[in-house]
Protein backbone atom coordinates (compact mmCIF):
# COMPACT_ATOMS: atom_id res chain seq x y z
CA UNK A 1 0.00 0.00 0.00
CA UNK A 2 2.77 2.83 0.36
CA UNK A 3 4.25 1.88 -2.67
CA UNK A 4 0.77 2.51 -4.24
CA UNK A 5 0.25 5.23 -2.24
CA UNK A 6 3.62 6.77 -3.91
CA UNK A 7 2.61 5.71 -7.13
CA UNK A 8 -0.44 7.55 -6.73
CA UNK A 9 0.72 10.51 -5.64
CA UNK A 10 3.28 10.66 -8.37
CA UNK A 11 0.71 10.72 -10.77
CA UNK A 12 -1.33 12.87 -9.69
CA UNK A 13 1.81 15.70 -8.82
CA UNK A 14 2.08 14.68 -13.07
CA UNK A 15 -0.89 15.61 -13.66
CA UNK A 16 -1.55 18.58 -11.76
CA UNK A 17 1.61 19.88 -12.91
CA UNK A 18 1.00 19.74 -16.68
CA UNK A 19 -2.38 21.11 -15.92
CA UNK A 20 -0.79 24.07 -14.33
CA UNK A 21 1.67 24.41 -17.11
CA UNK A 22 -0.93 24.61 -19.91
CA UNK A 23 -3.53 26.77 -18.24
CA UNK A 24 -0.05 29.19 -17.09
CA UNK A 25 0.88 28.66 -20.73
CA UNK A 26 -3.11 29.62 -22.07
CA UNK A 27 -3.08 32.75 -20.05
CA UNK A 28 0.69 33.73 -21.53
CA UNK A 29 -1.23 33.13 -24.58
CA UNK A 30 -3.33 36.21 -24.02
CA UNK A 31 -0.90 38.25 -22.61
CA UNK A 32 0.96 38.12 -26.15
CA UNK A 33 -1.65 38.20 -27.93
CA UNK A 34 -3.04 41.48 -25.96
CA UNK A 35 0.71 42.65 -25.94
CA UNK A 36 0.01 42.07 -29.93
CA UNK A 37 -2.95 44.24 -30.33
CA UNK A 38 -2.23 46.94 -28.09
CA UNK A 39 0.47 47.61 -30.55
CA UNK A 40 -1.46 47.35 -33.59
CA UNK A 41 -4.14 49.61 -32.46
CA UNK A 42 -1.70 52.55 -31.99
CA UNK A 43 -0.12 51.74 -35.22
CA UNK A 44 -3.60 52.50 -36.92
CA UNK A 45 -4.18 48.77 -37.62
CA UNK A 46 -8.49 48.21 -36.62
CA UNK A 47 -8.27 45.29 -34.02
CA UNK A 48 -10.58 43.43 -32.05
CA UNK A 49 -9.19 42.40 -28.46
CA UNK A 50 -9.03 38.61 -27.98
CA UNK A 51 -8.15 37.89 -24.12
CA UNK A 52 -10.12 34.55 -24.29
CA UNK A 53 -8.66 31.36 -23.77
CA UNK A 54 -10.28 27.82 -24.73
CA UNK A 55 -11.98 25.49 -21.65
CA UNK A 56 -13.10 21.76 -22.61
CA UNK A 57 -14.26 23.65 -25.81
CA UNK A 58 -15.70 26.68 -24.77
CA UNK A 59 -14.00 30.41 -24.84
CA UNK A 60 -13.62 31.85 -21.87
CA UNK A 61 -13.19 34.97 -21.42
CA UNK A 62 -10.14 36.66 -18.89
CA UNK A 63 -10.15 39.93 -17.58
CA UNK A 64 -7.35 42.16 -18.05
CA UNK A 65 -5.87 45.45 -18.56
CA UNK A 66 -2.71 47.48 -20.27
CA UNK A 67 -0.94 49.88 -18.80
CA UNK A 68 1.80 52.33 -20.79
CA UNK A 69 4.57 53.47 -18.67
CA UNK A 70 6.47 56.60 -18.86
CA UNK A 71 9.46 57.64 -16.35
CA UNK A 72 7.07 57.96 -13.42
CA UNK A 73 3.41 58.62 -15.15
CA UNK A 74 1.38 55.44 -16.25
CA UNK A 75 -1.88 55.37 -17.92
CA UNK A 76 -3.99 52.68 -18.49
CA UNK A 77 -4.70 52.01 -22.05
CA UNK A 78 -7.29 49.41 -22.43
CA UNK A 79 -8.78 45.63 -20.47
CA UNK A 80 -11.87 44.89 -19.06
CA UNK A 81 -11.35 46.58 -15.17
CA UNK A 82 -12.58 49.52 -14.67
CA UNK A 83 -11.64 52.65 -12.27
CA UNK A 84 -7.58 51.81 -12.30
CA UNK A 85 -6.93 54.60 -13.48
CA UNK A 86 -4.84 57.09 -11.11
CA UNK A 87 -5.67 54.46 -7.75
CA UNK A 88 -3.36 53.15 -5.20
CA UNK A 89 -3.92 49.71 -6.12
CA UNK A 90 -2.57 50.84 -10.02
CA UNK A 91 0.34 52.39 -8.11
CA UNK A 92 1.36 49.22 -5.98
CA UNK A 93 0.34 46.51 -8.92
CA UNK A 94 2.90 48.78 -10.77
CA UNK A 95 5.27 49.40 -8.42
CA UNK A 96 5.81 45.16 -7.74
CA UNK A 97 5.54 44.65 -11.31
CA UNK A 98 8.91 46.83 -11.56
CA UNK A 99 10.87 45.73 -8.40
CA UNK A 100 10.52 42.15 -10.70
CA UNK A 101 13.38 42.11 -13.48
CA UNK A 102 11.90 39.60 -15.79
CA UNK A 103 9.58 40.61 -18.58
CA UNK A 104 7.64 37.92 -17.23
CA UNK A 105 5.73 37.12 -13.35
CA UNK A 106 3.62 37.58 -11.35
CA UNK A 107 1.98 39.85 -8.77
CA UNK A 108 0.98 37.87 -6.03
CA UNK A 109 -0.85 39.93 -3.99
CA UNK A 110 -3.61 40.68 -6.29
CA UNK A 111 -3.17 36.95 -8.42
CA UNK A 112 -1.94 38.36 -11.71
CA UNK A 113 0.13 37.76 -14.16
CA UNK A 114 2.07 40.44 -16.44
CA UNK A 115 3.78 40.60 -19.56
CA UNK A 116 6.51 43.57 -20.51
CA UNK A 117 7.18 45.08 -23.16
CA UNK A 118 10.35 48.10 -23.06
CA UNK A 119 9.41 50.67 -26.93
CA UNK A 120 12.54 52.18 -26.22
CA UNK A 121 10.85 55.58 -24.63
CA UNK A 122 8.10 53.76 -22.61
CA UNK A 123 6.68 50.34 -21.28
CA UNK A 124 3.90 48.74 -22.30
CA UNK A 125 2.73 46.16 -19.60
CA UNK A 126 -0.10 43.63 -19.80
CA UNK A 127 -1.94 42.39 -17.05
CA UNK A 128 -3.73 39.59 -16.82
CA UNK A 129 -6.31 37.96 -13.76
CA UNK A 130 -5.29 34.36 -12.67
CA UNK A 131 -7.46 34.09 -9.92
CA UNK A 132 -9.74 31.31 -11.96
CA UNK A 133 -6.68 29.78 -12.95
CA UNK A 134 -5.53 29.48 -9.46
CA UNK A 135 -9.33 28.23 -8.46
CA UNK A 136 -9.37 25.42 -11.20
CA UNK A 137 -5.94 24.86 -9.58
CA UNK A 138 -7.30 24.51 -5.98
CA UNK A 139 -10.60 22.69 -7.36
CA UNK A 140 -8.20 20.11 -8.85
CA UNK A 141 -6.04 19.46 -6.33
CA UNK A 142 -9.28 18.48 -4.06
CA UNK A 143 -10.96 16.53 -6.62
CA UNK A 144 -7.19 14.57 -7.17
CA UNK A 145 -7.02 14.16 -3.20
CA UNK A 146 -10.49 13.21 -2.57
CA UNK A 147 -10.35 10.48 -5.41
CA UNK A 148 -6.74 9.46 -4.48
CA UNK A 149 -8.41 8.93 -0.88
CA UNK A 150 -11.12 7.12 -2.14
CA UNK A 151 -9.01 4.89 -4.17
CA UNK A 152 -6.44 4.18 -1.13
CA UNK A 153 -9.35 2.87 0.71
CA UNK A 154 -10.31 0.69 -2.23
CA UNK A 155 -7.28 -0.60 -2.97
CA UNK A 156 -6.43 -1.15 0.56
CA UNK A 157 -9.90 -3.19 0.97
CA UNK A 158 -8.90 -5.34 -1.96
CA UNK A 159 -5.51 -5.48 -0.69
CA UNK A 160 -6.43 -7.12 2.42
CA UNK A 161 -9.05 -9.75 0.77
CA UNK A 162 -7.05 -10.85 -1.99
CA UNK A 163 -3.81 -11.21 0.06
CA UNK A 164 -5.90 -13.37 2.78
CA UNK A 165 -7.22 -14.92 -0.61
CA UNK A 166 -3.56 -15.93 -1.77
CA UNK A 167 -2.27 -16.43 1.21
CA UNK A 168 -4.60 -18.82 2.70
CA UNK A 169 -3.50 -22.15 0.66
CA UNK A 170 0.46 -21.50 1.82
CA UNK A 171 -1.02 -20.96 5.92
CA UNK A 172 -2.65 -24.53 5.31
CA UNK A 173 -0.21 -25.89 3.37
CA UNK A 174 2.46 -24.97 6.20
CA UNK A 175 -0.11 -26.13 8.97
CA UNK A 176 -0.38 -29.21 7.21
CA UNK A 177 3.48 -29.60 6.64
CA UNK A 178 3.94 -29.29 10.25
CA UNK A 179 1.15 -31.56 10.83
CA UNK A 180 2.45 -34.07 8.81
CA UNK A 181 5.82 -33.86 9.96
CA UNK A 182 4.35 -34.91 13.58
CA UNK A 183 2.38 -37.50 12.67
CA UNK A 184 5.51 -39.10 10.66
CA UNK A 185 7.37 -38.99 13.63
CA UNK A 186 5.01 -40.34 15.82
CA UNK A 187 3.87 -43.07 13.30
CA UNK A 188 7.96 -43.90 12.87
CA UNK A 189 8.64 -43.78 16.50
CA UNK A 190 6.50 -46.95 17.32
CA UNK A 191 7.87 -49.04 15.16
CA UNK A 192 11.07 -47.94 15.86
CA UNK A 193 10.88 -48.65 19.58
CA UNK A 194 9.82 -51.75 18.86
CA UNK A 195 12.99 -52.98 16.68
CA UNK A 196 15.07 -51.25 18.78
CA UNK A 197 13.88 -53.43 21.73
CA UNK A 198 13.84 -56.50 20.43
CA UNK A 199 17.36 -55.91 19.07
CA UNK A 200 18.50 -54.92 22.38
CA UNK A 201 16.57 -58.36 23.37
CA UNK A 202 18.46 -60.20 20.48
CA UNK A 203 21.77 -58.92 21.97
CA UNK A 204 21.75 -59.47 25.27
CA UNK A 205 20.53 -63.66 25.04
CA UNK A 206 22.83 -66.26 24.61
CA UNK A 207 24.01 -67.46 21.33
CA UNK A 208 22.01 -70.73 22.07
CA UNK A 209 18.31 -69.21 23.19
CA UNK A 210 17.15 -66.63 20.47
CA UNK A 211 13.58 -66.12 20.12
CA UNK A 212 12.01 -66.56 16.94
CA UNK A 213 9.58 -63.82 18.20
CA UNK A 214 11.75 -61.53 18.61
CA UNK A 215 13.02 -61.50 15.41
CA UNK A 216 10.05 -61.69 13.65
CA UNK A 217 8.99 -58.57 15.44
CA UNK A 218 12.12 -57.03 14.07
CA UNK A 219 10.32 -57.96 10.73
CA UNK A 220 6.67 -56.90 11.06
CA UNK A 221 8.00 -53.60 12.21
CA UNK A 222 10.28 -52.92 9.96
CA UNK A 223 7.64 -53.73 6.79
CA UNK A 224 5.55 -51.82 8.65
CA UNK A 225 8.29 -49.09 8.01
CA UNK A 226 8.52 -49.36 4.73
CA UNK A 227 5.17 -49.86 4.21
CA UNK A 228 4.92 -46.11 5.59
CA UNK A 229 7.67 -45.04 3.83
CA UNK A 230 6.17 -46.21 0.37
CA UNK A 231 2.96 -44.65 1.21
CA UNK A 232 4.41 -41.21 2.11
CA UNK A 233 6.79 -41.36 -1.08
CA UNK A 234 3.74 -42.01 -3.24
CA UNK A 235 1.89 -38.69 -1.53
CA UNK A 236 5.02 -36.60 -1.97
CA UNK A 237 5.23 -37.38 -5.42
CA UNK A 238 1.54 -36.36 -6.05
CA UNK A 239 2.51 -33.06 -4.47
CA UNK A 240 4.94 -32.75 -6.55
CA UNK A 241 2.77 -32.91 -9.51
CA UNK A 242 5.20 -36.06 -10.40
CA UNK A 243 3.00 -38.30 -13.10
CA UNK A 244 3.79 -41.64 -12.21
CA UNK A 245 0.81 -43.29 -13.32
CA UNK A 246 1.17 -45.16 -17.22
CA UNK A 247 -2.31 -44.11 -19.06
CA UNK A 248 -3.84 -46.65 -20.99
CA UNK A 249 -7.29 -48.17 -22.15
CA UNK A 250 -9.18 -49.93 -18.87
CA UNK A 251 -12.13 -52.05 -18.21
CA UNK A 252 -12.92 -50.31 -14.95
CA UNK A 253 -15.96 -53.35 -14.64
CA UNK A 254 -13.34 -55.39 -14.69
CA UNK A 255 -10.85 -53.90 -11.92
CA UNK A 256 -13.64 -53.39 -9.76
CA UNK A 257 -15.15 -57.06 -10.01
CA UNK A 258 -11.79 -58.45 -9.15
CA UNK A 259 -11.15 -56.11 -6.44
CA UNK A 260 -14.81 -56.95 -5.38
CA UNK A 261 -13.63 -61.20 -5.52
CA UNK A 262 -10.33 -60.16 -3.16
CA UNK A 263 -12.74 -58.74 -0.29
CA UNK A 264 -15.29 -60.87 -0.74
CA UNK A 265 -12.46 -63.31 2.06
CA UNK A 266 -11.93 -60.58 4.27
CA UNK A 267 -15.68 -59.24 4.38
CA UNK A 268 -16.94 -62.69 5.51
CA UNK A 269 -14.21 -62.73 8.42
CA UNK A 270 -15.39 -59.68 9.82
CA UNK A 271 -18.95 -61.29 9.40
CA UNK A 272 -19.92 -58.74 6.91
CA UNK A 273 -21.90 -59.04 3.42
CA UNK A 274 -20.04 -57.91 0.08
CA UNK A 275 -22.75 -56.80 -2.91
CA UNK A 276 -21.81 -55.19 -6.25
CA UNK A 277 -24.21 -53.85 -8.65
CA UNK A 278 -21.43 -53.22 -11.90
CA UNK A 279 -21.97 -51.90 -14.99
CA UNK A 280 -20.77 -53.69 -17.89
CA UNK A 281 -18.25 -52.14 -20.53
CA UNK A 282 -17.13 -48.87 -18.15
CA UNK A 283 -13.67 -48.24 -19.46
CA UNK A 284 -12.00 -45.06 -18.99
CA UNK A 285 -8.48 -44.39 -19.63
CA UNK A 286 -6.28 -45.12 -16.40
CA UNK A 287 -3.62 -47.17 -14.28
CA UNK A 288 -5.19 -50.43 -13.85
CA UNK A 289 -2.75 -51.07 -10.68
CA UNK A 290 -3.72 -47.68 -9.29
CA UNK A 291 -6.85 -47.85 -9.66
CA UNK A 292 -7.61 -51.17 -8.01
CA UNK A 293 -5.45 -49.28 -5.12
CA UNK A 294 -8.33 -46.77 -4.53
CA UNK A 295 -11.00 -49.55 -5.02
CA UNK A 296 -9.14 -51.57 -2.55
CA UNK A 297 -8.71 -48.21 0.08
CA UNK A 298 -12.72 -47.72 -0.43
CA UNK A 299 -13.54 -51.38 0.08
CA UNK A 300 -10.76 -52.27 3.32
CA UNK A 301 -11.99 -48.89 5.11
CA UNK A 302 -15.87 -49.82 4.54
CA UNK A 303 -15.25 -53.83 6.00
CA UNK A 304 -13.36 -52.05 9.09
CA UNK A 305 -15.70 -49.55 9.56
CA UNK A 306 -18.54 -50.40 8.66
CA UNK A 307 -21.63 -51.50 11.38
CA UNK A 308 -21.36 -55.34 12.70
CA UNK A 309 -22.90 -57.99 10.27
CA UNK A 310 -23.92 -54.71 7.38
CA UNK A 311 -24.13 -54.89 4.17
CA UNK A 312 -21.20 -53.02 2.19
CA UNK A 313 -22.40 -52.33 -1.43
CA UNK A 314 -20.09 -51.69 -4.19
CA UNK A 315 -22.04 -50.08 -7.29
CA UNK A 316 -20.35 -48.74 -10.79
CA UNK A 317 -22.62 -47.09 -13.16
CA UNK A 318 -22.29 -45.00 -16.35
CA UNK A 319 -23.40 -41.76 -17.54
CA UNK A 320 -23.18 -39.67 -20.68
CA UNK A 321 -19.18 -38.68 -19.43
CA UNK A 322 -18.47 -40.16 -16.12
CA UNK A 323 -17.74 -43.16 -14.92
CA UNK A 324 -18.84 -43.42 -11.23
CA UNK A 325 -17.79 -46.05 -8.74
CA UNK A 326 -19.81 -45.87 -5.16
CA UNK A 327 -18.95 -47.70 -1.93
CA UNK A 328 -21.05 -47.23 0.72
CA UNK A 329 -21.46 -49.37 4.24
CA UNK A 330 -24.06 -48.81 7.14
CA UNK A 331 -22.76 -47.62 10.40
CA UNK A 332 -23.24 -44.35 12.42
CA UNK A 333 -22.62 -41.26 10.61
CA UNK A 334 -19.63 -39.14 10.50
CA UNK A 335 -19.78 -35.78 12.00
CA UNK A 336 -19.59 -32.74 9.34
CA UNK A 337 -16.05 -31.55 11.23
CA UNK A 338 -14.72 -34.77 10.70
CA UNK A 339 -15.96 -35.72 7.44
CA UNK A 340 -14.04 -32.24 5.82
CA UNK A 341 -11.14 -34.30 7.32
CA UNK A 342 -10.90 -37.84 6.19
CA UNK A 343 -8.64 -36.89 3.08
CA UNK A 344 -6.48 -35.36 5.81
CA UNK A 345 -2.86 -37.13 5.86
CA UNK A 346 -2.43 -39.22 8.78
CA UNK A 347 -6.04 -38.19 10.48
CA UNK A 348 -8.14 -41.41 11.73
CA UNK A 349 -11.74 -40.52 13.00
CA UNK A 350 -11.62 -43.41 14.83
CA UNK A 351 -14.47 -41.66 17.50
CA UNK A 352 -16.79 -42.05 14.72
CA UNK A 353 -16.18 -45.32 12.52
CA UNK A 354 -15.92 -47.35 16.00
CA UNK A 355 -12.87 -49.77 17.48
CA UNK A 356 -9.14 -49.72 17.10
CA UNK A 357 -7.94 -50.00 13.56
CA UNK A 358 -4.38 -50.29 12.25
CA UNK A 359 -3.49 -48.14 9.35
CA UNK A 360 -1.79 -44.89 9.39
CA UNK A 361 -4.39 -43.01 8.27
CA UNK A 362 -2.86 -42.30 4.52
CA UNK A 363 -5.19 -44.48 2.75
CA UNK A 364 -7.56 -41.88 1.75
CA UNK A 365 -5.24 -39.02 0.75
CA UNK A 366 -3.63 -41.56 -1.49
CA UNK A 367 -6.84 -42.59 -3.09
CA UNK A 368 -7.58 -38.96 -2.98
CA UNK A 369 -4.56 -38.01 -5.34
CA UNK A 370 -4.69 -40.92 -7.64
CA UNK A 371 -8.44 -39.92 -8.49
CA UNK A 372 -6.96 -36.44 -9.41
CA UNK A 373 -4.03 -37.71 -11.05
CA UNK A 374 -6.77 -39.09 -13.78
CA UNK A 375 -8.45 -36.15 -13.68
CA UNK A 376 -11.09 -37.25 -11.51
CA UNK A 377 -12.51 -37.03 -7.90
CA UNK A 378 -13.03 -38.83 -4.68
CA UNK A 379 -15.93 -37.43 -2.34
CA UNK A 380 -17.41 -38.75 1.04
CA UNK A 381 -20.61 -38.38 1.99
CA UNK A 382 -22.29 -39.67 5.11
CA UNK A 383 -25.99 -39.65 7.06
CA UNK A 384 -28.23 -42.38 9.31
CA UNK A 385 -28.32 -44.45 6.21
CA UNK A 386 -24.70 -44.89 5.37
CA UNK A 387 -21.42 -43.70 4.57
CA UNK A 388 -20.47 -43.28 0.76
CA UNK A 389 -17.44 -42.87 -1.13
CA UNK A 390 -17.45 -41.74 -5.02
CA UNK A 391 -15.06 -41.89 -7.07
CA UNK A 392 -15.71 -39.98 -10.30
CA UNK A 393 -13.62 -40.51 -13.76
CA UNK A 394 -13.91 -39.02 -17.13
CA UNK A 395 -15.09 -41.86 -19.45
CA UNK A 396 -12.87 -43.02 -22.19
CA UNK A 397 -13.65 -40.73 -25.56
CA UNK A 398 -14.29 -43.59 -28.44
Amino acid sequence: MALVSVVLAVVFSLVYMSAARSMESLSRQVLHRVIQEETDRFSGAPVRPDASINIGGERVLLPYFTVNVWGDTAYVTGGTYSNLEDTDTLRAILADCLSQKGQEGTVEDYQLRYLRQDNGLYQKIAFVDMSMELAMLRRMMGAYLLIALMALLVLLAAAVVLSRWATAPVERAWRQQRQFLSDASHELKTPLTVILSNAALLEAAPLSDKPARWVDNIHSEAQRMRSLVEQMLTLARADNAVQTAVLSRLCLSTAAEDCVLAFEPVAFEAGKALESHIAEDVEVLGDGDKLRQVVSVLLDNAIKYGAPAGTITLTLQKTDRQARLTVSNPGDPIPPEQLRRLFERFYRADASRGGEQSGFGLGLPIAAAIAAEHKGTLKAESDAASTRFTLTLPLLKK
